[in-house]
Parts: C-alpha cells; structure tokens; sequence
C-alpha cells in the first residue's frame, strides 16, 4: 500500500495532530495510520521501512532523541559529508552539535565543512568539535555531559576506529554505553562506518547492516536508525 507521503512527513504531521487534538503522540501516531490503511503505527512502519531523504532537513526529520543512527558506504561516497550536512543543519536549527574524529585532522575538518558553507564561523558556539587520539564512549560522554541537550547531535567519525587501541573497551560495550546515554540524555548519536569491501558494488543490490565492515564483535542490532549510500541513491532505514 502506498503511503500519501515519506514516514518522516507523517511523524510531523503526527506531531501537529497531538497539539491541534491534546492527545498522546502515540494516539496521534495511530490516527495516521489509520488515515493511511493500517490498524496502528507500529503495523505501518512494520510495512514501510525504508524511504529515500534527499536533504538534511529530511535526515534531521526522521531522528528523534535516543536514537543511533549509522551512516555507512563505501570510500569516497560522500558519508562523511552527509553527516557533516546534517550537523550544519542542526546548528542551524539550534541544536547543540557535537564531531569526534578519529579520522580527521582540524584542518580536514574546517576545510570540508567550510567547503559546504563557506559563510559558516568556525567558532559557532553551537558546535564542539574534538580529534583527540583518545576518543571513545568515556572520552565522548564526559566531554559531553555538561553541555548536551535534547535534540543535540554528536556525530562520531568513524566507528571502526573506536577500539583500534587496546587501552579502549571493545566497541560493544562502548556502543552499549554510548545508546544508554542516549537516552538518559535524549540526544542523538551519528556514527559513520566503513561497508565491507567484500560488498560487491556490481550487483543490483544495496548495501544493508550485514555489509558493515567489523573487526571486532558488535551488535548492529544496538542502531535503530541507519542510512545507506550506494550510486548516488541514499536509503534510510
């Protein structure tokens, strides 16, 4: 069955439903459902799983606080830019926005992110930006702590990275740590992650959580959200 508009535009109007009604998100939620052919929310969002963002703003939409989303493709397919897009989005929707990289030096880091904005101050004082050697979820939560609010996004460049050094816990328990504070705090999480490179590209097929690349054992089941990209066609989940 075909939906009269993307999940993340029937949350909104969820939301505008629950104010304009003074009810329960959960009742608003289930009305449109029922608006739209199915018996409940859950039961609608059982059946569309996916859909396709095509901005920031449409990411940002179909976020809410606690969630862990995973943002994974191949090399130079543009992940780490998305994610950079999206925290530029949140800053200028006030959020509190947050990049942690493993990966990047602060040089990589101004030149990409001034590259997308060029107007764009560095010195916002809505984003924190980090690229210590010793980041991981304790270094994370505690120079989070007293700033995070709801709604704020930490971005973490990037996920395969995070227990390469064997002072750090296994990524397991980071991550595990990392989705607890989440929801104590009621932020959200954007982890970048490698896909595998066994993932054949020439297939007609796109890359899900079982192509992303694990040196270590993690439960990918712990990311309720995750986005994939793969020949300019960018799928959410």
């Amino acid at each position: 069955m075909k939906l009269s508009a993307p999940v993340f535009v029937l949350k909104q109007n969820a939301k505008k439903l629950k104010r304009s009604k003074d009810i329960s998100l959960s009742d608003a939620l289930d009305q449109i459902a029922k608006a739209e052919g199915f018996d409940s929310w859950s039961l609608l969002q059982s059946r569309k799983k996916t859909y396709t963002p095509k901005t920031p703003e449409e990411i940002l939409a179909f976020l809410y606080p606690g969630d862990l989303l995973l943002i994974g493709a191949r090399p130079g397919l543009g992940k780490t830019i998305l994610a950079l897009q999206v925290l530029l989005q949140s800053i200028k929707d006030g959020r509190r926005s947050f990049f942690f990289s493993l990966e990047y030096t602060y040089k990589d880091f101004a030149t990409k992110i001034t590259g997308l904005d060029e107007t764009f101050d560095l010195n916002n004082f809505l984003l924190e930006f980090d690229f210590s050697d010793g980041i991981s979820s304790d270094y994370i939560i505690s120079k989070t702590r007293d700033a995070v609010v709801k709604g704020s996004i930490i971005a973490i460049d990037y996920l395969q990275l995070l227990d390469q050094q064997r002072n750090k816990p296994p990524i397991q328990k980071q991550i595990e740590d990392m989705k607890d504070y989440a929801r104590e705090k009621k932020c959200i999480f954007v982890f970048i992650s490698q896909i595998d490179r066994a993932f054949d590209q020439q297939e007609d097929q796109q890359p899900g959580l079982s192509d992303i690349r694990l040196p270590n054992p993690l439960d990918l089941g712990l990311f309720n959200k995750s986005i994939f990209i793969h020949e300019n066609i960018t799928i959410a989940r």
